[in-house]
């Protein structure tokens, strides 16, 4: 390894621990530690530590349990640079997440400190997990024929879709990626929609345009979507047919009744893979209650080769607040629930 612990003073009489590392790759440091020290500020921030550098030398104080976790974010962090990956914020905030959770010792030094036993290679990028779950999710698209990923926004789910459907496209695994959602309004009524049906649906399917971009060359998207390889569509447009050597995701799933659901599910072909994508907890449609997502993942979930993976705030890889506004209105939801 490219680094070590010089020091590792148990306590002082405060009761706080006092930890001092050393790098061996110090052109390494100016990513790790981030324009004007930011990186080593978040980590304090975050975990209640003080942090200090010199040259290739960290010093970390603060209560022995969060100064050990400081040190697996910054080892973490490093190895992804030394692994050639890229270190912003969101990745800060990814490894402190994992860090700050109790129940992962050991998970910090398979998912974080080693290289992940999961990636997903595209054109511009590679993408590895930035949660234990992500993880989970990762291998669960890798593997099984058809995934149902629950949880709230900001968590990765339909952009790890795309990305795994991408690799799977250039890796000539499939030959067509299907991308489709429901088009229901979140609370507003948008009114008649001038253009052609591409016009008019595509707002709905921003993100998923979004997250292609992301992962592929801008003319390449296009050539693909001129071409059919690439097909991005409203639910409606899956009715008749049956879909072959493909990977189909299914966005804001939540906002399918269950008969289009049923309809979408049976459009699954051979040699395909689906991923049905959607927050249980953000329902648009008149009837909340008739949400197609819930009802099947109640019918099929358990059903060999079908695979269920939950995600929480605890997982949103957006910026921290976003998990903490989720937990709110989810706890308020609970508290109406009881109350009714």
């Amino acid at each position: 390894m490219s680094k070590r612990d010089l020091a590792a003073v148990g306590a002082n009489d405060s009761g706080r621990a006092r930890l001092e590392l050393e790098f061996e790759q110090p052109y390494l440091l100016g990513p790790l530690f981030g324009d004007y020290d930011r990186h080593l500020v978040m980590i304090e921030d975050r975990l209640g530590v003080n942090i200090a550098a010199r040259g290739n030398r960290v010093m970390i104080e603060g209560e022995p349990d969060a100064a050990a976790r400081a040190r697996d974010v910054l080892y973490g962090l490093y190895n992804r640079l030394d692994q050639g990956h890229d270190v912003d914020t969101a990745a800060v905030e990814a490894v402190i997440g994992m860090a700050a959770q109790p129940s992962l010792d050991g998970i910090i030094n398979e998912e974080v400190a080693q290289p992940p036993r999961v990636m997903i290679r595209t054109r511009k990028k590679t993408i590895v997990p930035r949660s234990p779950v992500q993880t989970t999710y990762m291998e669960a698209i890798n593997r099984d024929d058809m995934v149902f990923a629950l949880g709230p926004a900001g968590t990765g789910k339909t952009y790890l879709a795309v990305a795994q459907a991408v690799a799977m496209l250039i890796g000539g695994q499939v030959d067509r990626l299907i991308l489709s959602r429901p088009a229901v309004e979140a609370g507003e009524r948008l009114g008649f929609l001038p253009g052609d049906m591409k016009e008019k649906v595509d707002p709905y399917l921003r993100p998923i345009y979004d997250a292609l971009y992301d992962m592929l060359p801008t003319e390449q998207v296009e050539r693909r979507i001129a071409s059919g390889e690439i097909e991005i569509a409203p639910i409606a447009f899956m009715r008749g047919r049956t879909l072959n050597d493909a990977f189909i995701i299914l966005d804001e799933a939540q906002n399918t009744t269950p008969a289009q659901m049923k309809m979408f599910l049976t459009r699954f072909g051979m040699r395909s893979r689906m991923v049905i994508c959607g927050d249980p907890n953000q329902v648009d449609l008149p009837d909340a209650g008739r949400s197609g997502l819930a009802d099947a993942v109640s019918r099929l979930e358990g059903i060999r080769g079908v695979a269920t993976v939950r995600f929480s705030s605890a997982d949103v890889v957006r910026h921290p607040l976003v998990g903490r506004i989720v937990d709110a209105y989810e706890g308020e939801s609970a508290k109406r629930s009881v109350g009714a």
